[in-house]
């Protein structure tokens, strides 16, 4: 299964989504791979640690890797295995990003290298039983390719007023990659990040967008403080505190998503 976390609007939570439900998948057992597209590379520090970032790139062979090599016949094929770094977590792998990325997009868009991707995730798909694909936060070459390599998505929504007209044209542009170039694609659901129960515009907010038909999950996640405690110790929740009011909170959302309620 190939799942990709995307908003155009940052701040919603993806890497956080993305690394703790890998987290969670492989604290199960299942061999899971992270797959990290943003530049500001979040969900790579996350499982690395900040000292995996002292230089700009990071490490390497990386996501970035994999695109140069796309444009050059000069440089050596590697193995989709290669660009795979193991994590602290057992059955956890990530393939990093690099910080360079942006400086890479144009001449990729140039090149018609967007099906890449779909080929690599293919190709290691034959060997993770999860992949979680984390995009930046915008609408661009390396999310486009994300769509087109995953057959999932799922879109992080945190109660807000500008987040609620953005979801119109996200989704949107979700369907449009889906009749231009991967039928296969669909939305598995709207997660609620950063949810306050006792708070009247977030539940205002909820009630309308599941009033207009848009695919809410039944899972909520809190705002926390044990999220940013969890970032700096570069560890997913469910390996630092698995019975945090979060940390559980994850666990009912990935139930969800695999259909055990």
């Amino acid at each position: 299964m190939r799942r990709v976390v995307f908003n155009q609007k940052g701040g919603v939570g993806k890497s956080s989504i993305t690394v703790n439900l890998a987290a969670i998948a492989a604290f199960q057992g299942r061999k899971t791979l992270v797959v990290d597209l943003d530049p500001q590379c979040n969900a790579s520090q996350y499982l690395l640690g900040m000292g995996a970032y002292q230089n700009e790139q990071g490490p390497t062979p990386n996501i970035g890797t994999f695109f140069s090599q796309t444009l050059s016949f000069k440089l050596k094929e590697k193995a989709p295995r290669d660009y795979i770094h193991a994590t602290r977590f057992e059955n956890l792998h990530v393939l990093p990003a690099d910080g360079e990325l942006g400086e890479l997009e144009h001449l990729l868009e140039s090149k018609h290298k967007i099906y890449k991707l779909r080929g690599l995730l293919k190709s290691l798909s034959r060997e993770f039983d999860e992949i979680y694909v984390d995009t930046p936060p915008a609408f661009n070459f390396y999310t486009l390719s994300a769509l087109i390599a995953a057959q999932r998505v799922l879109i992080p929504f945190d109660c807000d007023a500008f987040s609620r007209k953005a979801l119109y044209s996200l989704l949107e542009n979700i369907q449009e990659a889906r009749a231009d170039h991967n039928e296969d694609l669909s939305v598995e659901g709207i997660v609620v990040n950063q949810f306050q129960p006792r708070a009247r515009l977030p539940q205002e907010l909820v009630a309308a967008l599941t009033q207009e038909g848009l695919p809410i999950l039944d899972s909520r996640l809190s705002a926390s403080v044990a999220m940013r405690e969890s970032h700096q110790r570069a560890m997913p929740l469910v390996n630092w505190n698995p019975k945090h009011k979060l940390s559980e909170e994850y666990q009912a959302l990935y139930r969800e998503l695999h259909g055990r309620g």
